[in-house]
C-alpha cells in the first residue's frame, strides 16, 4: 500500500494513525520513551558536549550536514529539549562529529545540585 497520498490530505493524522492500527492488528503501539517519559537519552549530553567544543546549536547542525545527516539547527534544539527522537544513524554521526562514544552520549547524567 503506498502512503504518500495520505501525506498531502488535511485529515493526514486520522489516516495515518487508521494505516499505523491496520498494520499492528488493530492495536496502536506507544512510543517509546524513557524512564523519565524523556522522548531520548542524550539531551543533557549534547548540551555539555557541544559546550565543551564551544558550538552553538547551529555550528552543531552544520558539522552534522557535513557528515552527511540532514539536520539543521531546529533540529537539535528539538533533541537537546527532550521533544524529539533520534535516530541510530543520528547518534552515530553525533559521536563522529564530538568526537565521543556512543557510551559517553548515552549515559545517566545526574541531576544539578545532587551529590554522586
Amino acid at each position: 500500500m503506498i502512503l504518500s497520498h495520505f501525506y498531502n490530505r488535511p485529515e493526514r493524522r486520522s489516516d495515518l494513525l487508521y494505516v499505523q492500527k491496520v498494520r499492528h492488528g488493530g492495536d496502536l503501539l506507544p512510543k517509546p520513551r524513557s524512564d523519565t517519559g524523556n522522548k531520548n537519552l542524550i539531551s543533557d549530553n549534547l548540551i555539555r558536549l557541544r559546550r565543551e567544543h564551544k558550538l552553538s546549536q547551529r555550528d552543531l547542525a552544520k558539522l552534522m550536514q557535513l557528515a552527511g545527516c540532514d539536520m539543521d539547527r531546529n533540529v537539535i534544539t528539538r533533541i537537546e529539549t527532550q521533544k524529539r527522537y533520534v535516530t541510530d544513524i543520528e547518534l552515530k554521526k553525533l559521536c563522529q562529529v564530538l568526537d565521543t562514544t556512543f557510551e559517553e552520549l548515552t549515559r545517566d547524567v545526574a541531576p544539578e545540585g545532587s551529590k554522586t
